[in-house]
């Protein structure tokens, strides 16, 4: 094991600053794989490589000094729980850091061109006191917390962390076109809870089985219900779908 690391990072400062890269993403960079090490007990050459060639490829990917911040680009999109580990997965490969969580539950997603790096996320079930417990767990690994959705929270973190050079992005594929991803057990429980919506109303307009009015409301809320109940059970189980 190194005994010196601060000789790596003293060298690859200077290579990041020959290569142009500013000097307040020299800074934090420097100071997240200094954290990432002392929770490791690697030396750095091991976790990272020799520091030249690691240099080069974090260096590759330092945006311009003069590039304005416009030309960064921004994604919405949104999936069921069955498949929004796989897609993060995905997109995280291609550059897309998530920023947050709207409203609605959509991916607050960012990427720039030229600086873009790979990135790592997972999903945790969160509900009381869970929470703090899950933050007291992951925040030392290197995860953040960046949006969190119903019982759901989500963590992200480069992958520069877990993977060292491996985690440089090259060519940035396209953004994608949609922005609504479901799976087909989540278009399968969708479908089935507008079916009993559909058929309260109707049975409740033309006045068949006599049903009073509010039948279609309690429809809803069963059926809603009834679902929350079944993505919770799914969530806690790890369901990938």
């Amino acid at each position: 094991m190194n005994t010196e690391p601060s000789a790596y990072f003293d060298e690859l400062t200077a290579a990041l600053r020959g290569a142009g890269v500013p000097a307040e993403q020299i800074t934090s960079t420097v100071a997240e794989l200094r954290g990432h090490l002392s929770d490791t007990g690697t030396s750095p050459e091991e976790e990272f490589g020799p520091a030249a060639g690691f240099a080069a490829r974090l260096g590759g990917t330092a945006p311009a000094a003069a590039e304005p911040a416009e030309q960064a680009e921004t994604w919405l999109w949104t999936a069921d729980i069955y498949n929004d580990r796989r897609l993060l997965d995905l997109h995280g490969d291609q550059g897309w850091e998530v920023e947050g969580l709207d409203t609605l539950g959509r991916f607050m997603c960012r990427r720039t061109p030229g600086a873009a790096l790979r990135w790592e996320y997972r999903r945790e079930l969160i509900n009381g006191k869970r929470r703090d417990a899950v933050l007291e767990r992951l925040t030392p690994e290197g995860w953040e917390l960046c949006g969190e959705w119903m019982l759901f929270a989500y963590f992200k973190r480069p992958k520069a962390a877990s993977e060292g050079p491996a985690a440089a992005l090259g060519t940035l594929p396209e953004r994608p076109g949609r922005w609504l991803f479901l799976s087909r057990k989540g278009k399968a429980l969708l479908a089935v809870w507008l079916l009993m919506v559909l058929a309260a109303v109707v049975a409740t307009t033309v006045g068949a089985f006599d049903l009073p009015p509010y039948t279609a409301l309690f429809a809803a809320l069963f059926g809603a219900a009834g679902g929350a109940i079944g993505l919770r059970r799914d969530a806690a189980k790890g369901c990938r779908g």
